[in-house]
């Protein structure tokens, strides 16, 4: 799924948009990528001399890649991040690096949802979390 598609689906524009791509969907699981370009408005000020996303960026990134997956199951409606558990960094992220995101569902329930995510970077985690997601109601 390219970045157009995404953009149908969540309600984030650039510069807050940190999914440029899905590379596999299933029912209950999604892993997407966002290529780390030097160009980030981030890199400005975190931090100038040696450039790191910052861990927030790299978590809502994960938040979007859940709300792609609620998606799934709640179509044309935007989920919220409501709650994020056993939230780990594990090695910094730098310009060039390309960010693979991995959620899976696991448990849904009244509108709430609930997901692991990871970050990884060639292999190596980066973060994890259980994220927790509630979904408004239909857009309009």
């Amino acid at each position: 799924m390219a970045e157009d598609e995404i953009r149908r689906i969540l309600p984030h524009r650039y510069p807050f948009l940190f999914v440029d791509r899905v590379l596999e969907w299933g029912e209950r699981r999604v892993r997407a990528l966002k290529n780390v370009t030097q160009n980030e408005p981030f890199f400005v000020g975190h931090f100038p001399e040696e450039p790191v996303m910052p861990g927030v960026v790299i978590l809502e990134g994960m938040a979007q890649t859940v709300g792609l997956l609620v998606s799934r199951e709640q179509p044309g409606r935007n989920g919220y991040l409501v709650g994020v558990d056993r939230a780990r960094f594990r090695r910094p992220v730098y310009p060039g690096d390309q960010l693979i995101y991995e959620a899976e569902l696991e448990r849904a329930r009244a509108g709430f949802y609930r997901a692991r995510v990871q970050a990884s970077v060639n292999g190596a985690l980066i973060a994890e979390a259980l994220l927790s997601v509630a979904v408004t109601s239909e857009e309009g």
